[in-house]
């Protein structure tokens, strides 16, 4: 969702709650208070779905405020003498904002699935051009491509080089960088911008630059490097026979 998108729910989220409220004030003798909450609830699962934290947060907050403008004695004010109201209002605001937490895990776990389905037809892109026997070259560009956009890199290279040709960092197979004899914490520095980092793929390597902006690639995407590299580094010696 863009900027707009997001201002135009941020605004629901305020208005809709408070247009419910004032709607339902008109029943109060026909429609319990508890009754009312109810539908402010579906009202706050439908912003914190649709919307952001932000947007989820000012829906909850609106429907609480509206509740006790609206429907609480006295009306028209934001003052709550009942006890009972003041635990409705105090479940609202609480409802709106663990149903907006759910909703953005959700949405997050929907994320991260959609990016491992990505990121195995990757892999297996690269191994099915390695068993159908692609040249090398063609090979190595399409790896190239793909190792620079699951680590988000400015440029990643091949070279026929021997990994461990100079101190650099190196992403080791395990998914670990390492510069020397100190371990990179990614997930806190990201990624070494200081110098290239080096990717071994069989007796050659891929050199890795992220040197424009600090990247911190997980440790999934990091795997996923070097097991495109290792389809690179598999094929070379078949290549180099044929």
């Amino acid at each position: 969702m863009n900027e707009q998108g997001h201002v135009r729910v941020r605004a629901a989220a305020v208005a809709a709650p408070i247009a419910v409220a004032a709607a339902a004030s008109l029943a109060r003798d026909l429609v319990a208070n508890t009754s009312a909450a109810l539908v402010l609830v579906l009202v706050v699962v439908a912003i914190g779905v649709a919307g952001d934290r932000i947007a989820g947060v000012l829906a909850a907050l609106s429907a609480a405020a509206a509740f006790d403008f609206f429907l609480t004695a006295p009306y028209l004010s934001f003052a709550i003498l009942d006890r009972d109201d003041i635990e409705t209002a105090v479940l609202l605001l609480a409802i709106g904002v663990a149903v907006t937490e759910i909703a953005l895990w959700g949405r997050g776990q929907r994320a991260r699935s959609i990016r491992r389905e990505g990121y195995l037809a990757e892999v297996a892109g690269a191994a099915r051009m390695a068993a159908e026997g692609s040249a090398q070259a063609d090979l190595v560009v399409t790896v190239e491509r793909m190792i620079a956009d699951v680590l988000d890199l400015d440029d990643c290279r091949f070279d026929q080089q021997p990994p461990g040709s100079a101190v650099r960092p190196v992403l080791g197979a395990d998914g670990v960088v390492t510069w020397g004899q100190h371990t990179v914490d990614v997930a806190l520095d990201g990624l070494p911008t200081m110098d290239v980092i080096e990717l071994p793929a069989g007796s050659d390597r891929f050199l890795l630059t992220a040197s424009s902006r600090v990247r911190r690639p997980d440790r999934e995407q990091l795997l996923v490097a070097v097991t495109l590299a290792e389809q690179v580094g598999a094929a070379a010696p078949a290549e180099r026979a044929s």
